[in-house]
């Protein structure tokens, strides 16, 4: 692509609430990544539309020479794009909720992205990005797709399967607003910062955090921790992002080599983290009453008024990333970033086709992960048994499985026990029949021995 271009783009989520950040973003980027035309695309016609109308009035005022439309028809989203940023979030908020609160009723981790409700989120997410890249390939095949929707790894792992091919990359914005986080601490700004770090999205562990000059602060960020009083993004600072940040030096006690991924604690601590849950309010709960009433307010507000001078949208650390990954790609820049990409051979001594995320070179022809080596026993077990998980729950997506979705849940560190996963599951599954394929039972299904029938024996 040359550098005169003009970049014609389309957000899949285009009702979230990241989008309207995304897009001021852009705007504060326009030199280096210039838009001619930018479309939103979303199923949910009216939660889209106050976004766009408030996006309009911004762009009216900004950059009135980019072509802006909003659509829930694909062929008008998908046709004449140059990159596709997907951020979509199967069954909303409604879904979300269900995904956190019914594992807690059973006394096991209710996350978003970790446990039981990320394999419930992921058997929701894998349809609907499938859906995305046949679109984006049929209407405009040169198109690249950058995609942050969650959960990212079990994603991940559908696209490396379904559509091999496809020119998407997968990515997460938590790294980046730790690496943001690590700055503050530091003193320094984030792209000041060359980090190693090996895992799979949500489940890994930083090796080194360097300046240019070589100087190594990853012991200086472990002593501190994640914690910092400056508002680097609001989407970390609530309550319950600052309890997982101080719950990282737990994490670090386990093993104090390698600074740990925060989301670690809901493989490491289970027990912990379901003891400090309030199985009535959720990190999805939280996420309305914050987050959402605060970016469909400030959209509301602009509508109202006709004016951009009322406020404005945040803009965080995922969408930073995201034009800067779309400007690595369009001009062949060699950008170093951390991508979720197929292993092989990053990691020396996991399977290669397992789904890592890594540091990466990023350039025209998209990602090629950097070598981290081998691993220690302990990580490598734990990302094994991780991958394990993720492939199982692909399978059971793909073969309409109960039994392998029951697997899944049973090896996820999350989870006690066998019987715990299956009561889960059917539950999961009587919450999710409109969004999940329908599950086979094997013919030869063992049915589970009841407790009092144990104690009889």
């Amino acid at each position: 692509m040359n550098q005169n271009k003009q970049f014609s783009i389309v957000i899949a989520g285009g009702g979230s609430t990241y989008t309207a950040g995304i897009v001021m973003m852009l705007l504060e980027n326009a030199e280096r990544f210039p838009l001619r035309a930018l479309k939103l695309y979303d199923l949910d016609e009216e939660r889209q539309a106050t976004i766009a109308e408030a996006i309009a009035i911004e762009l009216k005022e900004k950059a009135p020479a980019i072509d802006f439309t909003w659509t829930t028809d694909p062929q008008t989203a998908f046709t004449d794009v140059d990159f596709c940023f997907a951020h979509i979030r199967s069954g909303g908020y409604k879904m979300r909720e269900q995904d956190e609160k019914i594992p807690l009723k059973h006394h096991v981790v209710g996350q978003e992205t970790c446990g039981p409700g990320g394999i419930a989120y992921g058997m929701r997410s894998i349809g609907d990005i499938i859906e995305l890249i046949d679109f984006m390939e049929k209407y405009s095949p040169d198109c690249w797709m950058l995609n942050y929707s969650n959960p990212a790894s079990i994603v991940a792992e559908a696209c490396r399967r379904l559509r091999p091919d496809a020119k998407i990359l997968n990515i997460c914005d938590m790294p980046v607003g730790t690496q943001r986080r690590m700055s503050q601490i530091i003193g320094l700004q984030p792209k000041d910062l060359e980090v190693r770090y090996f895992g799979m999205n949500h489940f890994g562990w930083w090796t080194s955090i360097k300046d240019k000059a070589g100087n190594e602060y990853l012991p200086y960020v472990a002593h501190h921790g994640y914690l910092t009083q400056i508002e680097v993004d609001t989407q970390h600072m609530d309550a319950s992002w600052q309890a997982t940040h101080k719950k990282a030096q737990d994490l670090l006690a386990v093993d104090p080599h390698y600074l740990p991924n925060t989301y670690l604690k809901y493989y490491l601590y289970p027990d912990y983290v379901v003891a400090h849950s309030d199985p009535d309010y959720t990190r999805a709960n939280e996420v309305e009453d914050g987050r959402e009433k605060r970016v469909f307010s400030a959209a509301q507000k602009i509508i109202d008024t006709g004016t951009s001078d009322v406020g404005s949208f945040p803009i965080d650390s995922h969408a930073s990333f995201i034009v800067d990954l779309a400007c690595a790609i369009a001009f062949n820049t060699h950008e170093r970033m951390l991508l979720i990409v197929e292993n092989n051979g990053a990691v020396a001594n996991i399977d290669d086709d397992i789904m890592v995320e890594v540091p990466c070179i990023v350039g025209k022809d998209g990602a090629e992960p950097l070598t981290q080596g081998k691993i220690p026993m302990f990580q490598r077990g734990m990302i094994l048994n991780q991958a394990m998980v993720e492939k199982l729950v692909v399978d059971a997506w793909i073969n309409h499985d109960y039994q392998e979705l029951w697997q899944a849940l049973t090896l996820s560190k999350t989870l006690p026990s066998a019987q715990v996963a299956k009561e889960v599951l059917d539950d999961l599954i009587e919450s999710n029949r409109e969004y999940w394929p329908e599950l086979k039972h094997d013919e030869h299904e063992v049915h589970l021995i009841s407790e009092s029938a144990v104690s009889e024996i």
